[in-house]
């Protein structure tokens, strides 16, 4: 029996566990209980992935007589990065020519024998083709957009941020953003000898009302557009009023082409709206981002210096941060022009609760502009006749003490949710939390429990981020995507049975211990008024 079970975790967690599995007959036992489990096709990738490498760590292979017809391309890729001989590396690419001549290992050795190749020679500029010369029998698709190459070296000033709104308010995220977008914007100032501003855009109908509180938490301009018609988000047009006012609006006060920087919630409606805004204005965008800051980088690609050798410093870069896909790694994004394209905007959505709300200076002043442009009837071709609104939706921050649940709770699912909300029960402002396991998890909930099953309770990258006094997290094993949504709390609680999961790491109370076991005690010691000789007691058992 091996020490991980594959059907007990989801890819985002076991990937982190896997990679520390060196033994063959227990990577295959872990293969054949996902086969007979679930029989997921990621994890069973995952898997074989690790026993090939697994299996080939002890072999060295000679690439000037390697078998190239037995190596996949990743195999090759990997063979030939330490190779610096050309002619070897010629010899690859002809014997992969005369076998299987696949078109990405070509590419590879191709790539490799041309970065040597390089290295030799003089650094020279790399010559430039537009894509409509160098591939004239293709149709492109950008051909009707004149921005694509005609903001080559264009003007770029201040940081646009989009304020959601609901039910005539803003959204928590939108208040973040804006303190977030103040701080950044007065650094940068500062830093680079500037005065560029922070420009708030809401959209929808009545939003006029809400211009002095953006102006309070931190806009120097809050730009609006109103219109009764646009009280439900609407693709087209809410995307055609943000890309009129920020790239053809022709004021006197808007001097530039586009914005130097966009930020967006990351909520259904942000994410949407941010994409789309992006694509129109032709530039990139970091979806779910936690973290932002400003700052130069170095960067050596000749796809963006035009210089192969060549490291150039690109200023004012917006650095975006955000999990990435593997589950337990944090990737920076950057958007960089290159030699005769630029991207601009550089583009954020915003995981909601990544930034603290700040103190609203209601005497802060700027200024408020309305946007007024003909909306065509054509943006308006679908019309909701009816439709069901929940009295309020669930907001888990803000709460003093937060119960999550995890996987931990597979052997009983509808217990495991009774237990957590008898727990919950027993503080005066507290709520049910859930991870995304739990959500994706085919389990079978009684129906007395199963309306707590829903994705607004779900805490983490692609869900709510919660900053409660205290955290706790039963049954969860702290992937980072999941890590992300609370490692903020003042204090987090771990109940898992698990002594290695990745949550210990970042908790100031763990417990180790099977969760149905361990959370009727802690609500037993909270009826009592003894939660923390119950938390001692269970520390020391460990």
């Amino acid at each position: 029996m091996p020490d991980i079970d594959p059907t007990e975790h989801d890819i985002a967690e076991l990937g982190p566990k896997i990679k520390d599995v060196d033994d063959e007959q227990e990577l295959e036992e872990m293969l054949a209980m996902e086969k007979g489990g679930e029989g997921r096709a990621p994890v069973i990738t995952l898997i074989e992935d690790r026993l090939e490498k697994v299996g080939g760590e002890d072999e060295e292979v000679d690439p000037s007589e390697a078998d190239l017809t037995e190596m996949t391309i990743a195999d090759i890729a990997n063979m030939i990065r330490d190779v610096d001989d050309i002619e070897v590396l010629r010899d690859i690419l002809e014997r992969e020519k005369a076998g299987k001549d696949r078109k990405g290992a070509k590419s590879q050795i191709e790539k490799k024998i041309n970065n040597l190749e390089e290295d030799d020679g003089e650094e020279t500029e790399v010559e430039y083709v537009p894509p409509e010369e160098k591939y004239p029998d293709l149709d492109h698709p950008t051909n009707d957009k004149q921005y694509v190459e005609g903001t080559v070296d264009g003007e770029y000033r201040d940081m646009w941020v989009y304020c959601e709104t609901q039910r005539g308010e803003l959204i928590d995220v939108s208040r973040e953003m804006l303190g977030k977008a103040r701080e950044l914007m007065d650094t940068y100032n500062d830093d680079y000898d500037e005065s560029e501003d922070v420009i708030a855009v809401l959209i929808g109908d009545g939003v006029g009302d809400l211009t002095e509180e953006c102006l309070a938490y931190g806009a120097d301009r809050v730009v609006y557009h109103e219109d009764s018609r646009l009280e439900r988000f609407r693709h087209k047009p809410y995307t055609e009023i943000f890309c009129h006012m920020c790239r053809d609006w022709e004021v006197e006060w808007r001097d530039y082409h586009e914005p130097r920087y966009t930020v967006f919630p990351a909520t259904n409606n942000g994410r949407d709206l941010s994409a789309l805004v992006q694509g129109e204005l032709d530039s990139g965008l970091a979806s779910d981002c936690s973290g932002l800051y400003i700052e130069d980088a170095d960067i050596s690609n000749p796809a963006k210096t035009g210089t192969p050798g060549e490291t150039k410093t690109f200023g004012k870069i917006l650095h975006m941060k955000r999990p990435d896909f593997s589950g337990f790694e944090y990737s920076t994004i950057l958007c960089i022009d290159k030699p005769h394209r630029d991207f601009h905007p550089q583009g954020a959505s915003v995981i909601p609760g990544s930034f603290e709300i700040p103190e609203a200076e209601p005497e802060r002043e700027g200024e408020v502009v309305e946007h007024d442009t003909d909306l065509p009837e054509e943006w308006f071709q679908v019309e909701v006749t009816e439709y069901d609104a929940l009295d309020e939706g669930v907001d888990l921050t803000g709460h003093e003490v937060i119960v999550a649940l995890g996987r931990g709770i597979g052997d009983d699912p509808t217990q495991g949710i009774e237990l957590g909300l008898d727990l919950v029960d027993q503080f005066e402002d507290a709520d049910l939390g859930l991870s995304r396991g739990v959500i994706t998890a085919s389990y079978q909930f009684d129906g007395h429990v199963e309306q707590y099953i829903t994705e607004e309770r779900q805490i983490g990258e692609s869900g709510q981020v919660v900053e409660p006094d205290v955290y706790i997290a039963a049954g969860i094993s702290g992937a980072v995507q999941h890590k992300v949504g609370m490692d903020e709390s003042d204090t987090i609680i771990a109940v898992n049975e698990n002594p290695d999961a990745d949550i210990r790491d970042f908790s100031d109370y763990y417990i180790e211990g099977d969760l149905f076991q361990v959370l009727p005690r802690l609500t037993d010691a909270l009826e009592e008024g003894e939660f923390a000789r119950a938390l001692q007691q269970e520390v020391s058992d460990d």
